[in-house]
């Protein structure tokens, strides 16, 4: 993979695959067409032209990512070439404790057969629902 020169431009779906944030050029474009993709804080098509310091945000599956276009590429390539491309501004992901935590459910002895109603209340309500 070859960087281009700073007068090039490159389609954004193509520089998402090449960056290897999406496993095909067609996600890259569905994720465009969902208004989930900005360049230079305006939300982009597919179709929209990326040049070298463009900044690119979008929404992955990952969460919010934040990039600023180092260089261009029309092909896809190895990782550790691909994240030559970008340099990542993106936030830092939330700290471990602030996301919810699920309890196991309790333990039922088998032969107890199914819960009471009111039993299913005092479960839901350690749940907090």
């Amino acid at each position: 993979m070859e960087p281009q020169a700073i007068n090039d431009t490159v389609r954004l779906d193509r520089w998402l695959w090449a960056t290897r944030f999406y496993k095909s050029r067609a996600l890259a474009a569905e994720a465009c067409d969902g208004s989930k993709v900005e360049v230079n804080g305006h939300p982009a098509k597919p179709h929209k032209l990326v040049r070298v310091n463009d900044t690119v945000s979008f929404t992955h599956p990952s969460g919010p990512k934040e990039l600023k276009v180092l260089a261009l590429a029309e092909r896809r390539g190895p990782a550790p070439e691909a994240r030559l491309l970008y340099e990542d501004h993106s936030p830092p992901p939330p700290p471990r404790e602030t996301r919810p935590f699920f309890a196991p459910p309790p333990l039922r002895l088998s032969g107890m057969g199914r819960p009471t109603k009111r039993e299913r209340r005092e479960t839901e309500r350690l749940r907090g629902r």
